[in-house]
């Protein structure tokens, strides 16, 4: 007696189709998985047995031997508890053929024969609509998550006892209902600028970080609102459109963070790891590879407190993704790739002991230059903007006049980027910060006498040429948010003077 059910196993962000294979045949009583199953998948004949019995059905007093195809394919996880045990059903007749030919299922089945949720179920659903499998059963708290996913047919499983009854036809279980059309705001958790007080200078600058994708450092003592103003940046930036909502949820789902009856996500990421966070943990890995923070931050804002204090080896792994806008993790069990096309806030105290610009400091010259040098310049020229972030005199911490709220500055913010859509239409590039060299050199012709300004910065601040296209998209960023098709010396003047660290060097 053969049974075969499809399933489906994760690499990286992508899923892949994995046939179930169950034969039960008589001899000693036996239950074996082969086909590169991990320990988690070894152990569910156990979870499997006990279901069956528990829902109040027969498990075969006979061998039993389940084949995970392709065996060349790692799998791990729980999710393929509820097709094996389809499958066990199926061959020993309890379930009929017939509306499982075309199905693809998982879920982990519980002692009780309830089904729980498992991770990875987006991606899962995507790839079951892209290769015309229908229906998807899958765990009724992952139900909102599958059914996110437009044009496909979801069918939420409670129980085994569900799933025989579905797939004998002898139960209808209505489908969900697509929630790819639903409002995505990326307004934040009610975080705004208006609450922060002075600073107009970091203020500007994170706009337009905003406007054109660019990523930012802040540098300055503690207490200065370097934290606050960070955390407020995704206020300001544009709603999560339904590509990139789909694309963000979906790392979250292989992270297994998307909570119970969670569809897309409906707010641009904001990650912000601990300085200990080791590389694997920021970047990626393991033993079979998993995404990292910055992958968690697709779409979103990373947020790196206390800069120089991460170790140098996380910090010079991260200059590739800001690059690439991707990361290609390699171990022994295999090699994922992940999106990280992440917008960077970094913040830094100007000494280790975050007092250099106090009158009490008791840093030496060479100790903050020690300190700061823990910033290599490849990885500072991949920064576009430094913001120095003063403390703020008294009057301003009590002044009650209120900058612009967020609602106003992501206006203007939109309008740039609109013109930036315009601009860039038809190409990989969304934003100004994702220029190409060749699309930086049409897009950002000078005037003489920015030409001459810009010559004069790259002299005598020793700009790399890398930092010098950086400048100039920062500029393009400038004028888009003066609604100005032209650069001017003026716009390219600003942008020089978010190269602070460029000129402490």
């Amino acid at each position: 007696m053969l049974a075969r059910v499809r399933s489906a196993t994760l690499s990286g962000v992508e899923a892949a189709t994995v046939f179930v294979e169950v034969d039960v045949t008589s001899g000693l009583p036996s239950f074996n998985t082969v086909g590169l199953p991990d320990a988690t998948v070894r152990e569910s004949r156990d979870r499997v047995r006990a279901a069956i019995h528990n829902a109040g059905l027969e498990f075969p007093i006979e061998r039993i031997t389940v084949n995970l195809a392709p065996a060349d394919l790692r799998k791990e996880g729980a999710a393929f508890d509820l097709p094996t045990a389809v499958g066990i059903l199926s061959a020993t007749g309890v379930i009929k053929p017939g509306r499982f030919e075309r199905a693809l299922v998982l879920g982990e089945l519980s002692l009780d024969a309830s089904v729980r949720a498992v991770r990875g179920v987006l991606p899962v659903a995507l790839h079951a609509r892209r290769e015309g499998f229908a229906p998807l059963l899958v765990p009724a708290a992952n139900a909102a998550e599958a059914g996110a996913v437009a044009g496909l047919e979801v069918i939420p499983i409670a129980t085994l006892h569900d799933a025989v009854e579905y797939l004998n036809g002898e139960r209808e279980i209505a489908s969900v209902t697509s929630t790819g059309g639903s409002g995505r705001d990326g307004a934040g958790d009610g975080l705004d600028f208006v609450d922060v007080r002075g600073q107009a200078h970091a203020k500007r600058g994170l706009e337009i970080a905003a406007a054109g994708g660019h990523n930012v450092l802040m540098i300055g003592p503690p207490g200065t609102g370097k934290t606050m103003l960070a955390r407020r940046v995704a206020s300001i930036l544009p709603p999560l459109s339904l590509e990139e909502a789909i694309e963000a949820s979906t790392v979250w789902s292989v992270a297994g963070l998307l909570g119970p009856e969670q569809g897309l996500l409906t707010t641009r990421p904001f990650r912000s790891p601990h300085h200990t966070a080791s590389e694997a943990g920021l970047i990626g890995g393991g033993g079979v590879p998993h995404p990292g923070e910055i992958s968690l931050a697709h779409h979103g804002v990373l947020f790196l407190d206390e800069l120089p204090e991460f170790s140098q080896r996380v910090l010079e792994a991260l200059r590739q993704p800001l690059e690439d806008a991707r990361v290609v993790v390699s171990r022994s069990a295999g090699t994922a790739s992940f999106p990280a096309r992440f917008q960077l806030v970094a913040a830094a105290n100007p000494c280790r002991r975050g007092c250099a610009s106090l009158p009490t400091c008791a840093c030496s010259p060479l100790e903050r230059a020690r300190y700061l040098a823990r910033l290599s310049r490849p990885l500072l020229d991949r920064i576009d903007l430094h913001l120095e972030i003063p403390t703020l005199p008294y009057a301003q911490l009590t002044d009650t006049a209120a900058g612009d709220p967020s609602a106003v500055i992501r206006a203007r913010v939109l309008s740039a980027r609109a013109r930036q859509t315009a601009r860039f239409a038809g190409t990989p590039a969304l934003v100004n910060a994702r220029m190409s060299g060749r699309q930086t050199r049409r897009h950002c012709p000078l005037p003489a006498d920015a030409a001459r300004l810009l010559g004069l910065a790259m002299t005598r601040l020793g700009l790399s040429a890398r930092a010098h296209d950086r400048l100039l998209r920062v500029a393009r960023t400038i004028a888009d948010l003066a609604g100005s098709d032209a650069l001017t010396a003026e716009h390219v003047s600003e942008a020089i003077q978010y190269r602070g660290l460029d000129r402490a060097r």
